[in-house]
């Protein structure tokens, strides 16, 4: 990742605080792609990354911030993946983590995080509980708080899949980039990103379409997109989308609307399907999260907002390993 870290807002290389996260594999998903009588089917796996997600890029960059800036002690409110990222980091820089975690979250998540010397505090809900309880533990201001978009670090990490799809595809996206979408701060990256390439010419002044994927269990981007009044927050087997209340839920929107995106949901039963199948065909066990992708992938085809012969990439955000206690 940090190939690229003359667009990223480090002062000093010497600040970097990496585990080798970045430059992760874009592969072809060959059996889907005869399946499903396409013509280019792309997965972007995240998984390979340190701690298993995407998190990593967003976290080695502001824990390299939060070191350039002399900060200790670092707080933030996770649905799983995003504690683990922070408590490693943090345990790279010799900084202090202090993670928030619904109680439910699987156990590999919880443990990964107290391996890696955070304090883990289990609160009974979902994220936005747990941003509640960052709120009052950080009421004197002596953590810095890593909450999703709430700092501009995390998204400036996260912002180098862009550039890294981009330069895997020799310097031409593709037409359509499907996404699971909990806080956004990937989508929003990736958007960034391209819109920072065609500013510098390194890139045609045209956007990937950006399909953002939830669970029905927790729909807020999907139901905003349609003009719908929000509601139905429950938890879902895909951590990362259980996120009610999206902090950037406007950028993400934007993000939609000026890429002539689409948003969508799928069932719980559908997210366990794709990832099974995707298992089974591809050889790759992903994330939940990524595992909704598959099937949001099919409806979007049936109804034609997605064309057989377009270039059209999944972004698997994470490794399913973490969840196998409760993929059955």
């Amino acid at each position: 990742m940090w190939r690229y870290a003359e667009v990223l807002p480090l002062l000093n290389k010497k600040n970097i605080i990496t585990l080798g996260e970045g430059w992760t594999p874009l592969l072809e998903l060959n059996r889907l792609t005869t399946q499903l009588d396409l013509q280019n089917l792309l997965i972007k796996d995240e998984s390979q990354n340190p701690t298993g997600s995407f998190k990593a890029r967003g976290l080695s960059m502001a824990i390299s911030k939060a070191k350039e800036l002399g900060l200790r002690d670092c707080i933030v409110p996770t649905a799983g993946n995003a504690g683990g990222a922070m408590a490693a980091y943090c345990a790279r820089a010799g900084m202090n983590a202090t993670v928030v975690m619904p109680r439910h979250t699987p156990k590999a998540f919880q443990g990964e995080c107290q391996y890696f010397g955070a304090t883990l505090i289990l609160v009974d809900g979902l994220i936005n509980d747990c941003a509640k309880k960052v709120a009052e533990l950080n009421k004197e201001g002596n953590y810095f708080d890593l909450s999703t978009m709430k700092e501009p670090y995390r998204l400036e990490g996260k912002k180098t899949l862009g550039y890294e799809i981009a330069e895997q595809l020799n310097w031409k996206l593709p037409d359509v980039i499907l996404y699971p979408t909990g806080g956004g701060t990937g989508l929003i990256g990736m958007w960034k990103a391209f819109n920072e390439m065609i500013e510098a010419g390194w890139i045609a002044n045209k956007l990937p379409r950006f399909i953002a994927v939830q669970s029905e269990n927790c729909q807020p981007v999907v139901q905003a997109f349609n003009s719908k009044n929000a509601s139905n927050y429950e938890s879902t087997i895909a951590n990362g989308l259980a996120v009610p209340f999206p902090f950037a839920h406007r950028l993400i929107q934007r993000v939609l609307h000026e890429t002539d995106g689409w948003a969508i949901a799928v069932s719980e039963s559908e997210i366990i399907q794709g990832v099974k199948e995707l298992a089974a065909t591809e050889g790759m066990l992903v994330s939940p999260e990524g595992g909704a992708l598959l099937p949001a992938l099919k409806k979007l085809l049936a109804v034609g907002e997605i064309r057989k012969d377009e270039q059209i990439l999944l972004l698997n955000t994470g490794s399913g390993y973490k969840y196998l206690e409760n993929l059955n």
